[in-house]
């Protein structure tokens, strides 16, 4: 299956949203981000420090090994770069590049890593080293950015993101992926282009204000997660909800502690 130019896909007869199509963003631009980018992350970073730190001692604890997994993503221009991740699978652990919600090989925290995005945390390394932005479209392995080479071609005029418009919409994608027979296939001929469409768009019409909006649903996605995870087991997951409020409570006194000194 081959989508055809920016007006449609050929499957499914699935069209992605229309849009005015307009010039490369000024340099200047790429400079306001780039700050934003920075400030936030040195706002984020003593509470991310803390909260990798113990994320990291549980991963080592769980599952002796490195506790970071990297992977070559494709980044701006068509250079390669390592996405850095917290590891959440077996050391031993092989297979595909895709996650499904129950995959076998996640360590016994590792469901809990995947559910709430804590894996992502040490992205902002690679925001930092300037090889992703805080929102952008979501980094592809090589192999499947092959597969969809011509439209790619937009989507790596920018730099890729820790979150972005499809990976908020797409939230849910390995929950999708575990209930399908041929998970692969239904990556790449269904969801992919779907996903392609959503960040062409952005790409497009992208917005500071609109990069916030982001932001913001990204951070609602895990409590979402934890809470219908919480109504369909009761006695489940107690200590996941624990950890990810008190995540998100050092997240919010760093923001406040922050922006305290600067008033």
């Amino acid at each position: 299956m081959r989508l055809v130019g920016s007006a449609g896909l050929t499957a499914q007869g699935i069209n992605p949203p229309a849009v005015e199509q307009r010039p490369h963003h000024p340099r200047h631009r790429d400079l306001t981000v780039r700050v934003f980018d920075l400030a936030l992350c040195a706002m984020l970073l003593p509470a991310a420090l803390l909260i990798g730190a113990i994320t990291a001692l549980l991963i080592y604890v769980d599952s002796p090994g490195s506790v970071f997994y990297r992977s070559t993503r494709v980044g701006r221009h068509g250079r390669p770069f390592e996405m850095i991740k917290f590891r959440k699978m077996r050391r031993s652990a092989r297979g595909g590049p895709l996650t499904m919600g129950d995959d076998e090989r996640f360590t016994p925290i590792g469901s809990f890593l995947s559910m709430t995005k804590l894996d992502e945390l040490p992205q902002l390394w690679n925001v930092i080293k300037g090889e992703m932005r805080l929102v952008g479209p979501r980094p592809e392995v090589p192999e499947f950015v092959a597969r969809y080479r011509e439209e790619y071609e937009e989507l790596l005029t920018v730099l890729p993101g820790i979150t972005g418009p499809a990976a908020v919409e797409y939230a849910s994608e390995p929950h999708l992926l575990g209930l399908q027979n041929d998970p692969r296939r239904f990556y790449e001929e269904s969801l992919m282009p779907r996903k392609i469409a959503i960040d062409r768009a952005y790409v497009r019409t992208r917005t500071f204000s609109g990069d916030l909006r982001i932001l913001a649903q990204t951070l609602l996605v895990p409590l979402s997660k934890v809470a219908r995870r919480i109504r369909s087991d009761r006695r489940a997951l107690r200590l996941e909800a624990g950890l990810l409020l008190g995540a998100c409570a050092g997240l919010l006194l760093t923001f406040v502690l922050a922006s305290s000194a600067g008033a």
